[in-house]
């Protein structure tokens, strides 16, 4: 497991939190039902005390969007919210899964994490072999990781009860029927146990 490491995907205040643009819109209470941030920290602790490397993705546009290529309906609903902006609150991660000092944070203007980031460069130069994702939307950031990261010849873990979707009926299909086809979709508790 040396050369795991732990992707925490899109888990910010803005998507995640009540009081966050996209979260306030009910999302938040699915992340609260599932217990998505505190089953988070008990995987982060585990990968912590194995001294495992974890890297946090967050997505992040300019005041004036001027950043966002993407033409999408989505992005568009974003920007007419003014949601997720860097240098804002939204942008943050939860106190309790807050990154240490030295874990790397990366921000994305995209879907897939490894677009434009430098993400995938960095695993390489660390020896990751194995990369373990939790995060929200189960059938956006985490289906895109592990797509990309399985072309890229990583071992692929989801972390099922890591993840979540505003419709849970689409993040069982994920679980089911679509992940499995690019990596092992596992519970957190199964994961801490193989550490």
């Amino acid at each position: 497991m040396s050369h795991t490491a732990l992707l925490v995907l899109d888990m910010q205040n803005e998507l995640i939190d009540t009081k966050g643009k996209v979260g306030a819109e009910g999302f938040a209470r699915v992340v609260q039902e599932r217990k998505l941030v505190e089953k988070t920290r008990e995987v982060l602790d585990a990968v912590r005390a194995k001294d495992l490397l974890v890297v946090f993705v967050r997505v992040g546009f300019r005041a004036d969007y001027a950043d966002a290529i993407s033409q999408s309906a989505r992005l568009k609903r974003l920007k007419k919210m003014n949601a997720i902006v860097i240098g804002t609150w939204g942008l943050e991660f939860p106190e309790m899964i807050k990154p240490l000092e030295n874990e790397m944070i990366y921000t994305k203007r995209a879907v897939n994490p490894f677009f434009n980031t430098g993400l995938l460069t960095w695993l390489r130069h660390h020896g990751v072999t194995t990369l373990a994702l939790c995060g929200v939307y189960t059938h956006m950031v985490v289906d895109s990781a592990a797509r990309y990261a399985d072309d890229s010849g990583f071992v692929v873990k989801v972390l099922e009860d890591c993840c979540a979707s505003p419709d849970p009926e689409l993040h069982r299909i994920e679980c089911e029927k679509i992940l499995p086809l690019f990596g092992t979709v596992i519970s957190s508790r199964d994961f801490i146990a193989s550490l």
